[in-house]
This record gives structure tokens, C-alpha cells and sequence, in this order.
């Protein structure tokens, strides 16, 4: 859709959760969600735009010529967008995601972004696992958290078994407190955003119950194991906002 007046694309507002559900069911990424999701995560996900702008800076330090990069769970193209701007054009992108409407999203917006480098959209579930090769950087943006707790382990073990040598992860993740005394007002507080950003009080109640079978956070401590477990040897926090949280890790 288009503003006829400043010929400014104006995207689909998220009022998904905005009229009772009598039967409730788990979130899914399905069509109506993909059309709505660049709002739903821009008044959803506390600082996202600037999280966005993070991930590119940290993925052109380490994208390397004659690599991949891939965005993993890559929704409708946001992450890969942002990394194009300060990215060399021979640096193949390649973007997975289980959700054929998002993908089918992400192309529609990347071929309005101009796109000219190379790149794959692949339709895959990263619960079974998805082959990584020659890359030097993969994003997991707001993405294992959704895969169940059983797979994550496989998942960034293969992950690092794709990295090259100085590759790098970067996962931004929801999370629980170190602290479960902290817990309750965190999630208050990320409530009050959400609140600002014109979200009704049966809108943040049906979402929060359609996911809670769905997204299980985990502690940022817990989180900094599994990369570690799975081969990962310098791990740093590079984006802390109350109950969301941004690692890096490298593979030496």
C-alpha cells in the first residue's frame, strides 16, 4: 500500500490480536501474520530498529569475501535488508525461514530494496536442522526461541560446524532473568511498551497466551552454555533492554 500524497509505503498495522478469540491456539507464522509482522515486531521488540542496525555493524566486521551469510528465520527480510547497505555486493546472502508466506514476503521486499548481490530463500525447519556451509556469519534474530528446547542444542552445533574459522553468530533472543525475583517486573515493564506503542490489554493477553506453548525463553546465562557447548569460544552480550538480550559468538 502507498501513500498517494508522500508516495511513502505504509505497512499493514498489526491487529491480528485486536478482536476476541473465542478457541485459543498456538502463534504461528502463517499469511496473515507475514502481512502484518514489520509493524508487529517494530511496536513489539523493544529498540528493534536499533537492534537491526547492530546486527548489520557486527555482521560487516566479519562477513568475509567468497562466504555466505545467512539470516535464520529470516521473517520477511528485515536483517538481510539492513546487512546490504554495509555488506560487499559479492557476499552471497541466503535466508532460511519454515514459513513459505514469509519467505514470499522477504522476496517481494528485497526486490523492492533494489537487491543486486546473490542470494537463496530457502524454505526449511531449523527444528530438524538446516545445512550451513562456507559462512561466515549466521544471524538468529529473535528465532531459537522458538525452536523447541530439545533441538536448540543441534541446531547451533551445526551452525558452528558451518562457521569458518573467525566466523561469527549472532543470536538476539527474549529472555528469562537471571534472577526469578526480577522476572515479574521485567515483564511488566516490556508490558508498559508495549502499552505506549497502542497495544490494548486484550491484545498483549491473546498473544501472550497464543505463545506460550510457542516461545520458551531461556537465561542469557543458559544461552551463553549452549554456545559454548556447541564450540563457540568467546561469547559477549552486545545488547541488553530488561527481558531481551543480544550475543555474539565467534568461532576460533
Amino acid at each position: 500500500m502507498t501513500d498517494k500524497v508522500s508516495g511513502n509505503d505504509i505497512k499493514p498495522k498489526d491487529e491480528f490480536f485486536r478482536e476476541e478469540i473465542k478457541q485459543a491456539s498456538d502463534f504461528k507464522f502463517g499469511s496473515k501474520v507475514a502481512n502484518v509482522f514489520d509493524d508487529m515486531v517494530n511496536r513489539s521488540v523493544p529498540f528493534y530498529g536499533e537492534m537491526q542496525r547492530m546486527i548489520a555493524e557486527l555482521a560487516a566486521d566479519h562477513a568475509q569475501e567468497g562466504t555466505n551469510v545467512y539470516d535464520l528465520g529470516c521473517s520477511t527480510g528485515t536483517t538481510l535488508i539492513g546487512m546490504n547497505s554495509m555488506i560487499s555486493e559479492g557476499i552471497r546472502f541466503i535466508g532460511v525461514d519454515d514459513s513459505g508466506e514469509m519467505l514470499k514476503k522477504c522476496d517481494e521486499k528485497l526486490q523492492e530494496a533494489g537487491f543486486k548481490r546473490p542470494y537463496d530463500l530457502i524454505t526449511a525447519d531449523l527444528q530438524t536442522g538446516v545445512k550451513i556451509e562456507n559462512a561466515s556469519v549466521a544471524v538468529l534474530c529473535l528465532t531459537l526461541q522458538f525452536i523447541r528446547p530439545i533441538s536448540r542444542e543441534k541446531l547451533l552445533k551445526g551452525i558452528y560446524d558451518g562457521l569458518n574459522s573467525g566466523g561469527v553468530l549472532i543470536l538476539v533472543e527474549k529472555i528469562l532473568t537471571e534472577e526469578s525475583l526480577f522476572n515479574r517486573d521485567f515483564i511488566k515493564y516490556y508490558y508498559d511498551m508495549k502499552r505506549r506503542n497502542n497495544y490494548s490489554e486484550m491484545e498483549i493477553s491473546q498473544k501472550r497466551e497464543a505463545l506460550e506453548n510457542v516461545l520458551i525463553p531461556y537465561r542469557t546465562s543458559e544461552n551463553i552454555v549452549m554456545l559454548r557447548d556447541a564450540g563457540f569460544s568467546h561469547c559477549e552480550v552486545f545488547f541488553k533492554w530488561y527481558n531481551f538480550t543480544g550475543i555474539i559468538a565467534i568461532k576460533k
